[in-house]
């Protein structure tokens, strides 16, 4: 079916994510007459090339989304509460991937590997979930669909780049001063960075929880449309440019065989297993970067529960955590508008 859209913006195409959300819609065939790239006022009048062509880019204004049919935005969250509404009063269709609509009842949260069915119910905006969550879910969702899903244990291993690239120079620079035996002062987070692990992604919230794990805990929920999964989850930011990694421990309500698990891995779409553990195969952070999958190996069943799973998940939190996500929601908006007229 064609992915055909009349005229797209991109808000945010000069940041780290909104330039591979450019090559991510050349790469996946999202096509356009037109494309429309927005910023904030300080990046206004740079030039972005795009399918061999240089556009010029232009300040975020009410009047930027007059005309266009879909948006693909990535912005901070005080960015997308004021823009955001712009584009729907003039009859876009917003792909946000900022958090701030996600839990807002009338919005789908999607990942189309998981839960396609649900852009359908949109009224304007369309959520991409938490980075994060997204590999979780994907990783989770044959099992789920196989055997149902009574609980889960996660702990995350994630990259300096989900907190943006002055957090990546940041993590360059600090290992540079540490080497050097000079005084690290962080900036981007609560302690050095360098050759260290920090146990708080966000801020605190209940019961000794950050934002983070409570995203992925409610996150998870929505997209699955089952609360009554039990989800704990631990967040740490590791030493690491790009790519989340994560430790996943859950439980399904049907027992599963050990190649049961593995072949359904190796089936799910988005998924790409790498499990050859004598062989010293599987998904690292360094081999994963740059590519759109989600990646599982260390695939064992637990020694005592008929019921219990471990894994390792790898994604690279800029392309399926963020950029590959949203095209992949904006391709399925287009692929509908187009069954719609035909």
């Amino acid at each position: 079916m064609s992915a055909m859209v009349n005229r797209l913006a991109v808000v945010g195409a000069t940041g780290a994510v909104g330039q591979i959300v450019l090559d991510e819609i050349q790469r996946q065939g999202l096509t356009f007459e037109d494309i429309r790239l927005l910023a904030s006022p300080r990046s206004a009048g740079k030039e972005v090339e795009i399918g061999g062509k240089r556009i010029v880019v232009q300040a975020i204004s009410p009047e930027a989304f007059n005309d266009v049919d879909l948006v693909i935005a990535s912005t901070p969250d005080d960015v997308a509460a004021e823009f955001v509404p712009w584009a729907v009063e003039r009859g876009c269709v917003v792909v946000d991937e900022s958090a701030y609509y996600r839990m807002q009842p009338e919005v789908p949260l999607v990942i189309p590997e998981v839960n396609p069915d649900h852009v359908a119910e949109h009224r304007g905006i369309i959520s991409s979930p938490n980075c994060s969550t997204t590999q979780m879910v994907v990783a989770l969702h044959p099992l789920r669909k196989a055997a149902g899903l009574r609980r889960v244990v996660v702990s995350t291993y994630q990259a300096v780049s989900g907190a943006g690239l002055a957090a990546q120079q940041e993590l360059t620079e600090a290992t540079r001063q540490q080497l050097e035996g000079k005084l690290v002062k962080p900036q981007n987070f609560q302690h050095n960075i360098a050759f260290n692990l920090i146990p708080q992604i966000g801020s605190h919230r209940h019961q000794g929880f950050t934002s983070e794990e409570i995203k992925m805990v409610r996150e998870t929920h929505k997209i699955f449309r089952d609360d009554t999964i039990h989800i704990n989850a631990t967040c740490v930011r590791v030493p690491v440019f790009i790519g989340h990694s994560e430790s996943i421990y859950c439980e399904t309500k049907e027992p599963l065989e050990l190649d049961e698990v593995r072949e359904l891995f190796r089936n799910a779409p988005g998924v790409e297993l790498i499990d050859d553990l004598g062989a010293s195969n599987y998904p690292m952070p360094t081999t994963c970067a740059g590519r759109p999958e989600v990646f599982v190996g260390r695939v064992r069943k637990d020694l005592d529960n008929p019921c219990g799973i471990s894994f390792w998940c790898v994604s690279d939190n800029l392309r399926k955590g963020a950029a590959t996500n949203a095209v992949q929601i904006a391709k399925l908006v287009a692929e509908q508008s187009a069954a719609a007229r035909s």
